[in-house]
């Protein structure tokens, strides 16, 4: 995101990390921060730094969530190319009652898998894009846009979700969009996963990155305090899924149901090493 974009790139990074807090029911407090760029002598690089601040500072600004240490990296380049810009966050926050917390694994057979926030989803700068297209440098295309007044609300309300105990499980889906968020759900949780997809976009729809989205696991007896939850809270609401099983699933509108076996995507996942 940061090289297609270094403001909306600076931006994400801290986003990032106030959703990954309150994913597990934390309130967000402050962050350090770790800039890595190549060298700052060169116009375009020293761009690249300046912007990234600034996007980074405006989150830090509006979600109240500020830098208290961190670090600068410069000069990183071999052979005169730089790597690429990459500022690193990590954020503290607060649990007061450590009993009221959640996870990615806590999903139990039967939850139904649910997707908090918009399910248009946008490609460009994503995971898929460059991976399963190839596509690199410009074609990329510009990242998901970042609106920190939607990040509050929702991370928020999310919060809210775990404290009450209403959710099971809770995931932000971020790098490889709500397939990959799900997925990694259920591998955590030892069983396999249906997932639903439209027939239209169906690729943006399970891989696009837009920001602030949870994927939550939910059981069937807390389903209709749930949706009324979201209902008050004004925000989009999709169910993605059921978990159960020992297969991950995919239930496109009008194809044929795509699977893999869980034991095959855990190797994929955790074996590469």
């Amino acid at each position: 995101y940061v090289a297609a974009d270094p403001f909306e790139g600076g931006k994400a990074v801290v986003a990032e990390a106030y959703r990954n807090l309150s994913a597990v029911g934390a309130t967000p407090i402050a962050i350090t921060d770790n800039l890595n760029f190549g060298n700052p002598e060169k116009p375009a690089t020293m761009g690249y730094i300046v912007k990234a601040i600034e996007g980074m500072a405006e989150a830090c600004r509006e979600l109240d969530f500020p830098v208290v240490s961190g670090n600068v990296s410069l000069y990183n380049e071999t052979d005169g190319k730089a790597i690429p810009p990459t500022p690193v966050v990590g954020g503290v926050g607060l649990i007061e009652d450590v009993s009221k917390t959640a996870t990615l694994k806590g999903a139990q057979d039967g939850d139904l898998a649910f997707l908090i926030g918009d399910a248009g989803g946008e490609l460009g700068a994503t995971l898929y894009a460059r991976t399963i297209l190839s596509l690199k440098g410009e074609d990329l295309g510009a990242p998901p846009s970042v609106d920190l007044s939607t990040t509050v609300k929702t991370a928020g309300t999310v919060r809210d979700l775990v404290t009450s105990g209403m959710v099971a499980a809770v995931h932000d889906a971020s790098d490889g969009g709500m397939a990959c968020a799900v997925t990694e759900m259920a591998l955590a949780a030892g069983m396999g996963v249906e997932i639903y997809a439209p027939a239209e976009r169906t690729s943006a729809f399970l891989f696009g990155e837009n920001h602030d989205r949870y994927v939550v696991a939910v059981s069937a007896d807390q389903e209709e305090a749930f949706r009324k939850a979201i209902g008050e809270a004004g925000l989009s609401l999709t169910q993605v899924g059921k978990f159960g099983g020992d297969a991950i699933g995919f239930k496109v509108v009008g194809a044929a149901e795509q699977s893999l076996s869980v034991a095959a995507l855990r190797e994929a996942h955790e074996g590469w090493l």
